[in-house]
This record gives structure tokens, C-alpha cells and sequence, in this order.
């Protein structure tokens, strides 16, 4: 599988994080593709020969347990990670009721109004997709439409920078505001729980440093990023995996490239 990471247009830097690209040309009878939670709620266009229903332009929550896409044969999937505090002010919905979910928004507003999807399907070229994904992404932030609560943004942040690996309470002390408040804010806004979104974000440091080192020096990862010794690292793995180093590592080798 060909994996291409694109850099956003800068007049949409401020709420896409990073554009992912997958293609395949001969992907197995429906394998399925996890999405594991990284912090970032997405955009996905996916077009694959899945005899599994695929909505094709699907917004992605928060999510904590894995997501498993149905993909087969020739398979092109262009995601688009937003950043987390963007949710409710792109799309309007509060993102606690996204989380662990999908939603096909080839229906809503703007998607339905400029044709996204069909134009997505009928397209020829990678470029041309990604052209039509920015632009219903420039139509969803026009002027004046959008409100991004900059505490949210604060706290996201400043969680990220450390990797999840800090106090709430810290962050709560920033913002001169209360442990009720930061989480009345993370449910509306991010769709999970501070704590939670610390947990993800100290997972996805520690996963990324072990998918460098080629899963060596497990007990160094997990004291580097927080964890109490290695077991701690290792339940992590379960909660947002369902499975353990190993057998995760055995799955991302075996996966067809």
C-alpha cells in the first residue's frame, strides 16, 4: 500500500492537521484497515471494491476503540485529520455525541450542495480529489461561519506538547477554570474526557517510538512516556488496539503494502 502524507493548504492549516493518502492496487478479499485512536478526528473518502456497505465520505469522532475499514482490491483513501478542537465549529454537532461513531456527511451541508461525493467518485486523478476536498473544506470555514473556542484550542495544545503526559490540574490552572468547566469544554469541543484525550495522546508518543525502534526496549518507552513500568504500556495497547505489542506489531507486518 502507497502511503503519501500532504501538507494542508495554509488557509486551512488552522483546522487540518495533516492529509493522509493510502492506494492500493491489490489489497486481499476485505481486509480490514484500523484506525487507531491518534487524538484527531477525520474526514475519510474512501473508495474501495468492499462487497461491505462504504459510505463514502464519512466524518470520523474521537475514537478510543479501533475502527476497522472494509477495504479490498484497488482502494484509494484520502483522509483528512483535523484538529481536535475543531468538531463542533466545522461541523455544528456537539463532539461528544460523534465520539466512536461515524457520519455519512455526503448529505449534509455543503457536501450536498457542491455534489462532493459523486464528484469524488467520477474524478481521474488523485489531484483532482484532493482539489475537490479542499474546496468543501475552504466552504465549510468561509468567513464569519466559524468560532473556535480558544480555551479548547489552549488545552489541546498544551496537552499534545507534553504528549498527555501532565496534570489536569495543570491545565486546569491555565485556564483559571475547574475541573467541571475543562470538562464540560472537552465534551462539547473534543468529545472526550481531558483525562481521556491525555491517555491517547501519551499512547500515540509511545506507539510511534516503538514502531521507530522496531518495538525493542519496551520498559524505556513506557517509563519515557509517563507509564508506571511496562505493563501500564502494555494494557494501553489493549484499550486502544485490542491487542497486544506483538500481535500488533505481527498485524502491521502482515498487512499488504
Amino acid at each position: 500500500m502507497r502511503t503519501q502524507l500532504i501538507t494542508p493548504l495554509p488557509a486551512l492549516a488552522g483546522y487540518v492537521s495533516h492529509i493522509m493518502v493510502l492506494e492500493s492496487e491489490r489489497l486481499a478479499f476485505d481486509t480490514f484497515l484500523p484506525l487507531i485512536a491518534k487524538g484527531y478526528p477525520s474526514v475519510v473518502f474512501q473508495l474501495t471494491a468492499s462487497h461491505l456497505k462504504v459510505d463514502h465520505l464519512v466524518l470520523y469522532g474521537q475514537n478510543i476503540r479501533p475502527i476497522l475499514l472494509p477495504v479490498s482490491g484497488p482502494t484509494t483513501l484520502i483522509a483528512y485529520f483535523l484538529y481536535p478542537h475543531t468538531l463542533k465549529a466545522l461541523f455544528g454537532w456537539s463532539a461528544r455525541e460523534l465520539t466512536d461513531l461515524s457520519v455519512d456527511i455526503s448529505l449534509s451541508e455543503p457536501a450536498r450542495d457542491m455534489c462532493v461525493r459523486e464528484q469524488l467518485l467520477n474524478a481521474p486523478s488523485l489531484e483532482q480529489r484532493l482539489t475537490l476536498m479542499n474546496n468543501y473544506f475552504l466552504r465549510l470555514i468561509s468567513p464569519g461561519k466559524l468560532d473556535i473556542h480558544q480555551p479548547v484550542l489552549f488545552a489541546t495544545r498544551m496537552i499534545q506538547q507534553h504528549s498527555g503526559a501532565l496534570s489536569m490540574l495543570k491545565v486546569q490552572q491555565e485556564l483559571y477554570v475547574t475541573e467541571r468547566t475543562l470538562q464540560r469544554m472537552f465534551d462539547m469541543h473534543v468529545g472526550v474526557s481531558p483525562k481521556t484525550f491525555g491517555r491517547i495522546c501519551q499512547f500515540d508518543a509511545a506507539l510511534r517510538q516503538l514502531g521507530d525502534n522496531g518495538f525493542t526496549d519496551m520498559a524505556g518507552v513506557a517509563f519515557q512516556h509517563g507509564y508506571a513500568d511496562q505493563s501500564h504500556l502494555i494494557r494501553a495497547f489493549r484499550d486502544f488496539t485490542g491487542l497486544t505489542p506483538l500481535e500488533y506489531q505481527k498485524a502491521a507486518t502482515d498487512f499488504p503494502a
